[in-house]
Formats: C-alpha cells, sequence, structure tokens
C-alpha cells in the first residue's frame, strides 16, 4: 500500500481547492472539497496563521488522513497579545494562556494540560511576558499549589 504525502501551508481556515493544494490533490482522485473543508475544520482555530498541513493518501484505497502541525508557542502568544514584534512588559490573561497551551499541547512534551500550561509559561517568560500582572515563577507557584486547577479541568 503505497502513501503519498503532501506537504503544504495555508492560512489558518482558509484553505481553497487552488493552488497548491488542488493541483496536486486533483490527480488523486479525492473529492478536492471534502479535502478542503476538512483542512478549514481542523485549522479553525489558527486563523490568521501559516499552518503546515500534510495530506497523508493511500493511492489504493482513495482514504486520506490530516495531519496539522502548529505554529511556534510564541507565535501564538503574541496572536493572544496582538502584538508583532516586541513584547517587553507586556501582560497576558490566563484565559489567553490556557487558550494557547490547548493548540499547543498535542506538540508539547506535556502529559496533560496543566504540564502543557507550564510549558506555555516558560517561554511568556522567555519573551518578558507577565500573567495576569505576575512573574512566570509567581503564575508557576500558584499553579502548582492548585490555584488554577478549577480552570484547567474545566477546559
Amino acid at each position: 500500500m503505497k502513501k503519498e504525502t503532501i506537504e503544504i501551508l495555508v492560512e489558518g481556515g482558509k484553505a481553497t481547492g487552488g493552488p497548491p493544494l488542488g493541483p496536486k490533490i486533483g490527480p488523486m482522485g479525492l473529492n478536492i472539497n471534502e479535502v478542503v473543508g476538512a483542512i478549514n475544520e481542523k485549522t479553525a482555530g489558527f486563523q490568521g496563521m501559516k499552518i503546515p498541513v500534510k495530506v497523508i493518501i493511500d493511492a489504493a484505497t482513495k482514504q486520506y488522513e490530516i495531519e496539522i502541525g502548529t505554529p511556534p508557542t510564541s507565535a501564538l502568544v503574541r496572536k493572544e497579545l496582538n502584538t508583532e514584534g516586541e513584547t517587553t512588559s507586556v501582560d497576558i490573561g490566563f484565559d489567553k494562556l490556557l487558550k494557547v497551551a490547548e493548540m499547543k499541547k498535542s506538540a508539547l512534551l506535556a502529559n496533560d494540560l496543566k504540564g502543557a500550561v507550564k510549558e506555555v509559561i516558560g517561554t511568556c517568560r522567555s519573551m518578558s511576558v507577565t500573567i495576569d500582572g505576575k512573574s512566570a515563577k509567581e503564575i508557576t507557584e500558584e499553579i502548582n499549589s492548585g490555584a488554577y486547577d478549577e480552570q484547567i479541568q474545566q477546559k
């Protein structure tokens, strides 16, 4: 069973049947609109960002699977902060931090969402971004003490 992989870069939620996707998928005998719809559904949370996408196609059965990559954590944090460049002296709310952790969870080393949140906090620290007016160290200590367990478990 030969599988072919098509790798493309699409804007989140805005894939189309035109180039570069359509010309690569069309000859494979797949329903282009179906594939585009699946990609847009999976990338909707990354609107305004370029997302790496892999379409893995079984040439014999015409079955396919879609793997979505994620942008760097720092790019997601910047998106939530609505900043392009400098992030010095910027504050992000815990709810936005949690959103970034959810988006990146599958690409991080963490075993659970709480661990993913801590990894994103580490990125915020390197970017000089505070969380709800607190330093990365302070917020991490509060998470370790259980202060944010309820918010994390609701996700």
